[in-house]
């Protein structure tokens, strides 16, 4: 299991990034497919407005980045997430929502998902952050994680916290201050410096947490890490 993707994939013109649009409003898709079909670099390959037709979709387009309401009939955007994250190489999923402090997207990131975005999200906001997950970076900053568990943890806590500490103690010494760092929001180049690090030692760290740990990204780290303190 890698750290993160290696860009968009093979099959894309030109590198674009290839991005499924799933929501069940149509009006919010086309939204979406108008602010990004004008894009350079990238290019929107499918929509779907059901959870359950975003495997088949994923399969003949192979995107990079699903942006994925939660809120739908049939399948919902969180069993779809879930889906898509156990299957091999699969795509980023940046959540819909409009609402920050939503117990259904602290879920989805627990599923794996890469991080969220509002519906009302400016447009260069809205790119750059498609940019930022396609590079395999997660788009969630330390403290609208804590915000959300703040929100919406209801119950549970005390046996997360428990299991929290106990895969966190199958860590080396080094790889728990690394998995801490992540945690603290700090980026690759910020953890190497304080822990004098390069930063390939850096990745090569966080992807043997990702491993040891059966973990998606570093989303799920810092929600361990959360989990735990």
């Amino acid at each position: 299991m890698s750290e993160s993707r290696s860009g968009p994939s093979a099959g894309s013109a030109a590198g674009s990034i290839r991005v499924l649009i799933v929501d069940d409003d149509a009006l919010v898709r086309a939204g979406l497919a108008m602010i990004l079909g004008g894009v350079d670099g990238i290019e929107i390959v499918g929509e779907a407005g059901d959870g359950a037709q975003v495997p088949p979709l994923v399969a003949e387009h192979r995107p990079d980045v699903v942006l994925m309401d939660i809120r739908m009939p049939g399948v919902d955007g969180l069993a779809a997430t879930e889906a898509l994250r156990a299957t091999k190489a699969p795509p980023e999923v940046v959540v819909l929502t409009t609402f920050h402090a939503d117990a259904q997207v602290l879920r989805a990131l627990r599923a794996g998902a890469a991080g969220f975005l509002l519906k009302d999200i400016p447009p260069v906001e809205l790119v750059a952050a498609i940019r930022k997950v396609a590079a395999g970076e997660p788009i969630l900053s330390p403290a609208v994680t804590r915000q959300l568990i703040t929100h919406v943890s209801h119950g549970g806590a005390v046996g997360r916290a428990e299991r929290a500490r106990g895969l966190l103690a199958r860590l080396s010494e080094r790889e728990r201050e690394v998995a801490l760092a992540v945690g603290r929001g700090r980026s690759n180049a910020e953890i190497g410096r304080e822990l004098y690090m390069s930063v390939p030692t850096v990745k090569a760290h966080v992807s043997r947490i990702l491993t040891k740990l059966a973990l998606n990204n570093r989303v799920q780290i810092a929600l361990l890490v959360y989990d735990a303190s």
